[in-house]
């Protein structure tokens, strides 16, 4: 019973920050947009938020007790490094949150990076528009993969559930937060980066061109991408004129429906995008993002 309360509160706790968070950045988007967009919300959100829906399903059938209850488990059983010292709360969840970080961001990297992998990540890549709805729209089969992964850092580092929590709410609202179609001020934004990932800099990842695709990989904290290398701040061709998605997917039932995205690991494997292979050779098949 106990657990079950855990699980419901969580659960309830996550879903409320993700809610206020994206009506805050859906109003954000219509008051102070940063780009004209190709789709009108009608035409996009139904899909992208059915993803989102469908992917909560998924997860909550097989790992009821998510990310928190494993940490529960960890805990229970003293497993992970820092169930074996005693770092205080406060220091405990500053850990928590650069490691988890951290293992998001080589975990993206390495989506990019395996072609098998990649094929599961392009439909994230695939939406022809950037705004608050793609930073959730993932692959069932990648989101599942990705929780076993995190798992696995739990099960490795032992965090606090408390600690958990708080990096999922973090990551879930930065992650709407930096996909966001909003107008952030270049002076403010040069400073905002530094801390966080702004739209700005994560709009780069979304470019067409892939030498622009395989950059900017966090998606909270900035600090990894600049420390391994893999940071550009600003696209080539400009915010106003860069293209967004992928150059395979051009058809509107692909990119935009809900069955079409579904159906994008198994459409025709374009072998210009994982990380080492096309993007050797920036600009080559830059799909007319050169100045």
């Amino acid at each position: 019973m106990e657990a079950d309360l855990f699980t419901f509160s969580e659960a309830q706790i996550r879903l409320g920050f993700f809610l206020g968070m994206l009506a805050l950045i859906a109003a954000w988007e219509a008051i102070w947009p940063r780009r004209k967009q190709l789709f009108s919300r009608a035409e996009r959100w139904p899909s992208n938020i059915g993803i989102v829906v469908l992917n909560t399903l998924i997860l909550r059938i097989i790992f009821p007790t998510a990310a928190a209850g494993v940490a529960e488990y960890a805990s229970a059983n003293q497993l992970g490094v820092l169930n074996q010292y005693n770092f205080g709360v406060t220091l405990e969840i500053i850990i928590a949150v650069l490691v988890l970080d951290a293992a998001i961001y080589f975990q993206h990297v390495m989506f990019h990076a395996a072609p098998l992998f990649w094929r599961l990540h392009r439909m994230h890549h695939a939406d022809p528009d950037f705004d608050v709805t793609t930073g959730a729209r993932f692959h069932p089969v990648e989101i599942i993969l990705s929780m076993l992964i995190k798992f696995a850092v739990i099960i490795f580092l032992g965090p606090a559930a408390i600690a958990v929590i708080l990096f999922e709410i973090l990551l879930n609202a930065t992650a709407m937060f930096n996909h966001g179609n909003i107008s952030i001020p270049i002076s403010i934004d040069k400073y905002l980066r530094l801390i966080v990932v702004t739209p700005d800099m994560h709009r780069v990842h979304h470019s067409v061109d892939i030498a622009e695709t395989n950059s900017n990989f966090g998606f909270n904290l900035p600090w990894w991408d600049r420390l391994f290398g893999t940071y550009k701040a600003q696209p080539q061709a400009g915010h106003d004129s860069m293209t967004i998605g992928l150059v395979t997917f051009i058809e509107k039932k692909q990119i935009t429906k809900l069955p079409g995205m579904l159906l994008i690991p198994f459409n025709k494997e374009e072998h210009i995008y994982p990380l080492n292979r096309g993007s050797r050779q920036p600009g080559k098949h830059s799909a007319g993002n050169e100045e």
